[in-house]
């Protein structure tokens, strides 16, 4: 029963915050049912746990707002419930990463964005809200950047953990037609050898088992975590730029207000 109420609670701060984001807040939990009772049915039951796990983390930002007593724009919060969305029941579950080419490339570089707000938030209110904090616009764009890229990097490391005990692959492969190696070097001399034009590799197990890779070598995870971070770079080199030059000229910006986490009004900063 508290629980019901507290959930009753959470989606009337909803409702009182935004009608916009509350109708999509509704539209994407309703999606959210519907693909749980599919994954029911066609007894894909991995991916129905990927469902309550969204259903949970939708609740996230009201319990955050809820418990800090602070405020979430509303756009802010859309784009949190749009990329849970994408991320998760697009991605994950109708595997949007596999068929649509640039989907991974697309939410990486989206929360590279995101988090460069959050940490631009972190530390504007902790400037704000102390009287012994007078940080320089360059410091708290700086910081804020850096946010983001260790957010970035962490993600990295879980895509690599869950890859490695337990047999993923969130670290999505590239197939290369060429590599430069030393271990290739026979004499063990640090010379790089390069191989070009690699028309197919032939992997042989321990069983007999063979696999034939078309087209080059089979990069696993490089490539694609280098991109990751990459794009996670841009997404923070261009919130960092629109917060840096808000605080700069001191002025407002439409997109920084509307992505920056701020105390409740009612209370005294």
């Amino acid at each position: 029963m508290r629980l019901t109420k507290y959930v009753k609670k959470l989606m009337d701060s909803y409702k009182s915050g935004n009608k916009k984001t509350f109708i999509l807040f509704v539209v994407l939990r309703v999606m959210v049912l519907l693909t749980a009772v599919r994954c029911l049915v066609t007894k894909n039951y991995e991916s129905f746990a990927t469902c309550i796990l969204v259903l949970v983390l939708f609740l996230v930002p009201a319990l955050i707002e809820d418990k800090m007593d602070l405020t979430i724009p509303p756009l802010f919060e859309a784009i949190i419930f749009a990329f849970i969305f994408a991320a998760e029941i697009l991605g994950e579950v109708d595997s949007y990463y596999v068929k649509i080419p640039g989907w991974d490339t697309m939410l990486h570089t989206i929360n590279g964005f995101l988090f460069a707000a959050v940490g631009f938030s972190l530390i504007y209110l902790l400037n704000r809200g102390s009287k012994d904090f007078n940080l320089s616009p360059l410091y708290m764009t700086l910081v804020a950047f850096c946010f983001s890229m260790t957010i970035g990097v962490l993600w990295e490391f879980f895509e690599c953990a869950m890859d490695q005990f337990f047999n993923m692959d969130m670290q999505k492969d590239f197939v290369i037609s060429a590599i430069n190696s030393v271990s290739l070097d026979p004499k063990n001399s640090g010379e790089v050898i390069h191989v070009k034009d690699i028309a197919e590799t032939v992997i042989t197990t321990s069983s007999g088992a063979v696999t034939t890779i078309e087209g080059g070598y089979l990069d696993v995870g490089i490539l694609d975590t280098m991109k990751d971070l990459l794009v996670n770079l841009i997404g923070a080199v261009v919130f960092s730029a629109i917060g840096y030059f808000s605080l700069k000229n001191d002025k407002s910006s439409k997109v920084a207000d509307s992505l920056m986490i701020r105390p409740n009004e009612h209370e005294e900063v």
